[in-house]
């Protein structure tokens, strides 16, 4: 069997091991001594040994000179350099062995500064004070670093303190397009035709062919270097009408590619920025100068007061970031009403400070008795075309209409009366029966009237509704098939238009719409009718924001109410009042799919008043 050595390493001096030999007997260890623990673990090595797990020791192995001062023993068991030892046999060592490693010193490149760093050591060549510092553009040349990763620094050492101080700048500066540098390497595509051009000329087809003919043409005619015959036989032709030209487009570019910017003028510089030849380009940097508290040395302050930091002490020697007290909280995670629920519930504030009564319109369905037969609207009007209204299928009919109020509703319509002559058609009472979704909550406003009429003693009112409607339109900008109708009722006796105008003024005002016209209309339910008009700052431009009137007389008796009473009436979308108070110029943007939810989150609280 061959031998087993243990080397001594001889860097390690009088701290290195003794002479042992597991397998001969020239030389053994003495045993005395020997800790307890050392004991343990050399039984649990020989057990290991003994076993099938590691084969017989290696001759390579030799034992190593014993210390000038003996001492306890402490075995330390090294493979030389060229062995080959077994995985099993350096798992036994491992797990069996106390090793005494010997730590490694950490290269160079592990302990390199970071870039705050490498930072602050540029900075701690600048002079101090007002005058000194450097462009953080510059540092990160110098550094060889990219910007962005030296403005992450920039701001980290700004967390720290006064370590720093930055202040952004920007400045602009001009680049050349990947178009700009086709020119400034092939000429412009004016001259690039012009020089392309034979002196016979060519047909204008085959001239729009050559480098530069698709886009150079028209510049090239705008310049007057070239003509073209119309009458020229075999179709337009092509001919130079400068002998020579010189590419002023390329030269200038190459200024601005020298960084000559001032040598180009700016109408020119304008000119080249159209033709997407030249970009103007925003460069966003920081000015860095030492702070009060300047270090090369970056010490992150703690931000939290450990239990370990109490029991050790060492938070009496540890820097602590201040508390900022005057820092916002986070905002507490909750719903945010849609910016049309906030206008929504401004305007019924609006109303009912001046004195308005909310009407009930909870019922979407309707029966076209109620939205349009008694409004005096004919049943062959376009508006109770399928084009612009949704019919209801199930359940297609309304069950039941006031019998007394429907035959004078017919008799109106179709024989006139009230001082009014009708229609003169053939009423019929399966059309008023039709349900349908209704187009305006003006249905609502005539069930209130038709109550009104049926009290023992007439009382003024003013009634108003936000609510829902439906329109069979196209969709667009300011149109939607879905939308919510703002309506407002005035009955008392001696009303005239000049009070609607001004409750419509005093209303919109109250709106933040202070800007309003008002255009004569027709509608088949008042007389007179008016549509209001405010200008939008987003569209530019007079958009309707509402429509008004004086309820006939047609509508109104019938239902019973005395001959000396007037009902003005006015109605809006909701819409667009929310449209002018968020600058939103496309309806589709508030409702729909297309709705942005930060922009939910983000709209102020409403505040109408001007």
């Amino acid at each position: 069997m061959r031998s087993n050595d243990v080397t001594h390493d001889p860097s390690e001096g009088s701290s290195g091991a003794s002479r042992v030999n597991c397998h001969s007997s020239r030389q053994r260890p003495p045993l005395r001594g020997l800790v307890t623990s050392f004991r343990g673990l050399m039984t649990s090595f020989s057990s290991l040994m003994t076993s099938q797990l590691c084969p017989p020791p290696p001759a390579h192995w030799r034992a190593g000179p014993p210390r000038p001062r003996w001492r306890p023993p402490r075995p330390r068991w090294r493979l030389a350099p060229d062995a080959a030892c077994p995985a099993t046999l350096k798992m036994a060592l491992a797990c069996s062995l106390r090793f005494r490693s010997v730590p490694a010193a950490l290269p160079v490149a592990a302990m390199s500064p970071s870039v705050a760093e490498l930072l602050l050591q540029r900075l701690e060549r600048e002079a101090a004070g007002p005058g000194g510092g450097l462009c953080s553009l510059e540092a990160a040349a110098a550094l060889g670093l990219d910007h962005q990763t030296l403005v992450g620094a920039v701001k980290s050492l700004q967390a720290l303190g006064e370590v720093i101080e930055a202040e952004a700048r920007s400045a602009t500066r001009w680049e050349l397009s990947p178009e700009g540098a086709e020119v400034l390497r092939d000429g412009s595509p004016e001259v690039r035709l012009f020089r392309s051009l034979p002196a016979e000329g060519l047909p204008q087809s085959d001239a729009m062919k050559l480098p530069g003919g698709s886009v150079g043409f028209s510049k090239a005619m705008a310049n007057k270097w070239l003509r073209l015959e119309k009458g020229a036989p075999g179709g337009p032709r092509v001919f130079r009408a400068v002998p020579e030209v010189q590419d002023t487009v390329q030269e200038a570019l190459r200024r601005l590619h020298r960084g000559e910017t001032e040598t180009v003028p700016e109408r020119e510089r304008n000119d080249l920025k159209r033709r997407k030849l030249l970009l103007e380009v925003t460069l966003k940097s920081y000015w860095i100068r030492k702070g009060s508290a300047f270090s090369t040395a970056v010490a992150r302050p703690e931000t939290e007061l450990t239990p370990e930091m109490l029991a050790t002490g060492s938070w009496r020697q540890l820097p602590f970031k201040p508390y900022n007290f005057a820092a916002l909280g986070l905002p507490p995670a909750a719903g945010h009403l849609h910016p049309l629920l906030k206008v929504r519930s401004e305007l019924r504030q609006i109303f009912l400070e001046m004195g308005f009564t909310e009407m009930p319109t909870q019922n979407f369905v309707e029966s076209s008795f109620w939205n349009f037969d008694a409004l005096f609207q004919p049943q062959q009007h376009p508006a109770r075309d399928q084009h612009d209204t949704f019919f209801l299928q199930d359940p297609a009919e309304a069950p039941e209409l006031p019998p007394g109020y429907t035959a004078k509703v017919k008799k109106v319509h179709s024989q006139g009366g009230y001082g009014s002559q009708g229609y003169k058609y053939e009423w019929k009472l399966e059309e008023a029966r039709r349900n349908l979704l209704r187009t305006h909550t003006t249905a609502a406003s005539a069930r209130m009237l038709y109550r009104l009429a049926q009290q023992e003693r007439f009382s003024p009112v003013k009634y108003f509704s936000i609510d829902r409607v439906f329109r069979n339109e196209s969709l667009d900008a300011t149109h939607l098939a879905e939308f919510h109708q703002v309506e407002g009722v005035v009955a008392d006796r001696g009303l005239t238009l000049g009070h609607l105008m001004g409750i419509l003024q005093q209303f919109f005002t109250k709106l933040g719409i202070t800007q309003l016209r008002f255009k004569p209309a027709y509608n088949p339910y008042t007389e007179p009718s008016m549509e209001v008009f405010s200008y939008h700052e987003g569209l530019k431009k007079w958009v309707e924001v509402g429509n008004s009137g004086i309820f006939r007389p047609e509508l109104l008796l019938p239902m019973g109410l005395p001959e000396n009473i007037s009902v003005l009436a006015w109605g809006l979308s909701l819409e667009r009042p929310t449209m002018i108070k968020y600058g939103i110029n496309n309806i589709r943007e508030l409702v729909g799919h297309r709705v942005n939810l930060q922009m939910v989150y983000d709209s102020p609280l409403c505040r109408l008043a001007a």
